[in-house]
């Protein structure tokens, strides 16, 4: 018997939805169709921060705590939790319904095997088990996190909300080494992945799991009741935006995720699909060193090329109509905490003759950048076409490698030409919640336990313990100024403006959240 309520209801802000579910019927036959952002073609989201897999990670697998609409955290697979009184000792117990999508028991040791590979990949991880002494299974359904001080933001950390996500694997799946993507999708999550239906190119397909058992609090972003209102989800891949944009308008796609601005005057005066930018604080633009090949292993080639980028040459290129976009020289988001702009002379400055002495003056001496292209993203191959015009103005010799991003995402973690084809450059883009303050893997100085680019500056661990000790905030401002500092002073990545892309969606829809959309709890009306 299907677990799925008979008749479910869920708060979206101040508006409710109300869908018929049952075993039986038109509903069950429902399918929606996304055309996301990239391709699928990795399912481990602990070892990508690619936000396509962390959509196919909300899908499949569930969270021990989520984050509701205020941002706070609230418990998901955990039914109870304590913190002894000097914040040392934290016990959580796990909701009993919990079970895999293969019909076995979530446990306690799942839990703990999933947060010790997830903390070997991410920063908000790293930094949390920096205090951790020991974390234990006590028995079947209740874990211990012994710290050696306390971490008041544990719950933060536990419903950590975008890439990388704490999802919890079975402890089998769990032991595989974080530099080591996992293949097999077995999640307790409220959808089942199709891996015999998975087609890289083409598509993936998520089946309703209807033994998963929602909370009965209502859904508020990935927090209360996920609630998996469709049949099938499939996510649908095309090779243009073109062709995306025509199915949306044909009824075939429901939910268009990610449309370049240069097609969104599609459209206009049409009935079938609502064009509408959801997130505030949109996306931050990135563009990406190698710290372990040359040239950009000198700071001072790499402090060149900020001086000639401009913000405002890439914003106009990648999104156009500046509705869309804004200049923001700080590593953390404008219009969140710790942003502070204009800390770093130079910094996306503008200025091609000054790059071009300093490049003389840092002898760079021809040597060949690989950039890769992403060819199938418009807007960071549109970044990397202003990128790849630069570079000659200023006499970059450049290999320019055009790929799709699955390719590119495969190949960035390639870090020397000892074990693979090296890369230079590529650009990228961030949610401005993935950069909001120092403890953000991108933020890492660590080139062995860091995100991709690998610079290697040892302070930056001692700023971010600061960070993360804190006891004001002013205390906390403070060391995320001085994280900002050393970065743009060791020239560690690009920042290329903050951007602010709309989704579509087909106008009956239901169930649609901001700013991030779950597709867990999007509905469609039962076909007549």
């Amino acid at each position: 018997m299907s677990r799925v309520p008979g008749l479910s209801a869920i708060v979206m802000g101040a508006a409710m939805l109300v869908v018929p579910l049952g075993t039986t019927g038109a509903a069950n036959a429902q399918t929606l169709r996304a055309a996301p952002h990239a391709n699928l073609e990795f399912l481990d989201p602990i070892w990508t921060t690619a936000y396509i897999t962390r959509s196919h990670g909300y899908l499949v697998y569930d969270t021990l705590f989520g984050m509701d609409e205020n941002f706070e955290p609230q418990p998901q697979m955990v039914s109870e939790w304590s913190v002894s009184e000097d914040g040392l000792l934290w016990s959580f117990t796990l909701r009993p319904e919990l079970r895999w999508h293969d019909g076995t028991d979530v446990t306690a040791a799942d839990s703990v095997a999933s947060l010790q590979r997830w903390a070997a990949r991410d920063g908000v991880g790293q930094a949390l088990f920096e205090l951790v002494e020991e974390i234990t299974a006590e028995d079947a359904t209740t874990f211990t996190i012994q710290l050696s001080h306390p971490f008041p933001r544990m719950l933060h950390a536990l419903g950590k909300m975008s890439s990388n996500v704490p999802f919890i694997m079975p402890a089998r799946i769990a032991a595989t080494p974080a530099s080591q993507p996992v293949t097999d999708p077995t999640g307790s999550g409220p959808f089942i992945f199709a891996l015999d239906e998975w087609d890289p190119a083409r598509r993936a397909v998520y089946i309703r799991n209807d033994d998963y058992v929602p909370r009965e609090e209502p859904t508020s972003l990935t927090a209360g009741a996920k609630i998996p209102f469709m049949e099938r989800i499939e996510f649908v891949f095309f090779d243009t935006h073109e062709e995306a944009v025509a199915a949306t308008l044909a009824g075939d796609i429901h939910f268009f995720e990610s449309p370049s601005t240069t097609v969104t005057d599609r459209f206009a005066d049409q009935d079938v699909a609502i064009l509408e930018v959801t997130d505030p604080s949109g996306n931050v633009g990135m563009a990406v060193f190698n710290h372990l090949a040359a040239p950009f292993d000198d700071p001072d080639i790499r402090r060149a090329v900020l001086m000639a980028m401009s913000q405002e040459d890439y914003m106009r290129a990648a999104l156009g109509n500046a509705d869309y976009w804004q200049t923001c020289r700080s590593i953390y988001p404008c219009g969140t905490p710790y942003s502070v702009e204009g800390s770093a002379s130079g910094f996306m400055g503008g200025d091609v003759e000054a790059a071009r002495q300093m490049l003389a003056d840092a002898g760079y001496d021809g040597t060949a950048v690989v950039i890769m292209d992403p060819v199938d993203s418009p807007v960071i191959s549109a970044f990397t076409g202003v990128t790849l015009a630069l570079f000659e103005e200023l006499g970059i010799n450049v290999d320019h490698q055009p790929m799709p991003w699955t390719e590119l995402v495969e190949r960035r973690v390639i870090r020397t030409a000892e074990v693979g084809e090296v890369w230079n450059m590529f650009h990228t883009w961030w949610i401005a919640d993935d950069l909001s303050d120092p403890l953000r893997i991108a933020f890492s100085g660590n080139p062995e336990t860091g995100w991709i680019g690998w610079p290697d500056a040892p302070e930056l661990a001692v700023l971010r313990r600061s960070f993360l000790l804190a006891e004001s905030n002013e205390a906390a401002a403070q060391a995320a100024q001085q994280v900002q500092d050393v970065i743009l002073d060791g020239a560690h990545f690009a920042i290329l403006g903050q951007f602010f892309e709309p989704i579509a969606f087909n106008a009956a829809i239901m169930g649609l959240q901001r700013p991030i959309q779950m597709y867990y709890n999007l509905a469609m009306p039962p076909a007549e």
